[in-house]
């Protein structure tokens, strides 16, 4: 999981995310711009998740957003 820390995924959030998926769970990452990102967050909400945690802190953004 270091992977997920090295793009700017907090530490706390690494460990939540790594016992999901050991838990069978899933793990869904998108990137893009803003309205992009809040779109993409609307789409997921019409599955139900248990939970859906959305952040514009990685590494991607920090660079302006290259892709």
């Amino acid at each position: 999981m270091g992977g997920l820390y090295s793009i700017g995924i907090p530490k706390d959030s690494v460990v939540k995310y790594e016992t999901a998926i050991k838990s069978d769970k899933f793990l869904v990452l998108a990137h893009g711009t803003a309205d992009e990102v809040a779109r993409r967050k609307d789409i997921m909400q019409t599955t139900r998740p248990r939970k859906l945690h959305c952040t514009s802190s990685l590494v991607g953004n920090r660079r302006g957003g290259a892709r």
